[in-house]
């Protein structure tokens, strides 16, 4: 094997690959690259402290309301600036540095963390506080999305991107394993506002890491028309691409069913299973462990096997794991139902990432990929509302039950009506 050569401005940091790589180089073959290792590592701890954030303010504004619609108005209120900025966001991502981009707006969310912190700490917080910070995050993440998405594409070649999303994909959810359980173990033992500040704490390893990486200069593109007409054009690109809209299409529906039942975990730990504020970290972790052994299978298998047919097989698996726990009543049992819920729910997500981002076009890619994350987290309010307020008048099982229904009418027509969806290579 030869000594790597690197230059300087250098992408990549390039290990020579085998012949015959293992199933662990093609696992983390992303890895390789100097500025990847960076955000992978940064990435991660960051994540860490945003899921131990998540849960903790779920948690708290149920303790203090008691209201299942409550954690649908701070899920509403997270996901309204989508609806907003997040297009918008896409556009800039197009038009300026992507990581000057990510930078303002990792430290914003920083001291939006410290801010939750210093409210919990002082025993001043109420519930409208907190829908307040948690539209200003949403504000913030509305332009960090949509860079961090087409970011990968200036870290790793496009040989690898289906490996770095995967990645990607993987740090999120094995932070959503160790995020929760110690977030409800934190909260248990020292109370929610340590959980906030150890989030404020974590932003500094992403800030660092982006500081450190070796990019090329950025080159500008001419623009000739307005922002507002860039957004139209990436827009009418969308839709008319059918994989590409097929895939938002059903992401939007996801965002509705799939992810707005997580806003009654809390309820679920409470009301469903008898459980306490450690109870609802580990069912948020359970869900975090099948979505990561979604992520890790894609990483592993993702350059060889059809990403179509996984696709297709995942957006099955996910209603059906669902069903089974809106019909569950104790821990185990829950816990099997949500990994398998989570392994579902990754794969279409990673999957509907991989697939667009590898058919569209690198200058409109930061607009795609904006309109991807503004459905993604601009449905995702209104599925949380929705849920929010069918649970506090019927129960989180039978909402759940009617989610797990959407989504295995949406997997039939798809299978049926759209099939070049599964014949992706």
């Amino acid at each position: 094997m030869k000594t790597p050569q690197i230059t300087q401005p250098s992408l990549t940091e390039t290990i020579k690959p085998s012949r015959d790589p293992t199933l662990v180089h093609k696992t983390f073959s992303a890895l390789k690259y100097y500025n990847y290792r960076l955000w992978f590592g940064g990435q991660t701890v960051s994540l860490f402290g945003t899921w131990m954030q998540r849960t903790a303010q779920a948690y708290l504004i149920f303790d203090l309301t008691k209201s299942p619609l409550y954690l649908g108005y701070v899920g509403f209120a997270y996901g309204i600036p989508s609806w907003l900025f997040m297009l918008y966001g896409g556009a800039i991502a197009d038009r300026f540095p992507r990581r000057k981009i990510l930078l303002i707006a990792q430290v914003a969310m920083m001291l939006l963390a410290f801010i939750l912190a210093a409210l919990t700490f002082s025993r001043m917080v109420q519930p409208w506080q907190i829908i307040i910070l948690a539209f200003l995050l949403g504000c913030a993440n509305a332009f960090d999305a949509p860079a961090r998405q087409a970011f990968v594409t200036e870290l790793v070649d496009r040989k690898d991107l289906t490996n770095a999303i995967a990645l990607n994909s993987s740090m999120i959810t094995a932070a959503t394993v160790i995020g929760p359980a110690v977030a409800g173990l934190t909260y248990a033992a020292f109370g929610p506002a340590w959980c906030f500040t150890i989030n404020g704490l974590t932003f500094i390893a992403v800030i660092v890491a982006l500081l450190l990486m070796k990019l090329a200069p950025f080159q500008p593109v001419e623009r000739t028309i307005s922002i507002f007409k860039e957004i139209k054009t990436g827009v009418k690109y969308a839709a008319s691409t059918p994989i590409i809209r097929t895939l938002i299409i059903n992401l939007g529906i996801i965002s509705l069913a799939g992810l707005g039942f997580v806003t009654l975990l809390p309820v679920w730990a409470v009301d469903v299973l008898g459980g306490d504020a450690t109870t609802n970290g580990f069912v948020h972790t359970a869900r975090g462990f099948g979505a990561l052994s979604g992520a890790l299978l894609i990483a592993a298998v993702g350059q060889t096997y059809s990403k179509g047919k996984l696709f297709t097989i995942a957006t099955f698996v996910m209603p059906f794991f669902l069903f089974m726990l809106s019909l569950t009543r104790v821990l185990p049992s829950s816990f099997i139902a949500l990994i398998g819920t989570g392994w579902g729910f990754m794969v279409i997500v990673n999957l509907s990432n991989t697939m667009v981002q590898t058919n569209v076009t690198d200058d409109l890619r930061g607009r795609v990929m904006g309109i991807f994350t503004f459905t993604f987290f601009g449905l995702m309010p209104i599925g949380s509302l929705v849920n929010g307020y069918i649970a506090s008048q019927f129960g989180a099982p039978l909402t759940i039950q009617i989610n797990a229904f959407i989504l295995i009418f949406a997997a039939v027509v798809l299978f049926i009506r759209f099939p070049f969806v599964k014949a992706q290579s």
